[in-house]
């Protein structure tokens, strides 16, 4: 896993861990926000993570190794 996507992915947890923490509601609904945001960014981490491995085994396989 790239360091990004650990990053975010902590980012998820701790967002997650202060809303369900927060007695207010403007309080949890801003740390749901943040989950929310934190999770995009994870999901487009592993998206491209995804896409780069695919990548380099299509060149694997091609003979394209660099």
């Amino acid at each position: 896993m790239n360091s990004n996507l650990e990053f975010f992915l902590a980012r998820v947890e701790q967002a997650r861990a202060e809303g369900e923490a927060a007695t207010l509601d403007h309080v949890r609904e801003r740390c749901e926000r943040s989950q929310a945001a934190w999770q995009s960014l994870a999901n487009k981490a592993r998206k491209s993570e995804q896409l780069r491995e695919a990548e380099a085994q299509r060149k694997a396989d091609a003979g394209l190794v660099s």
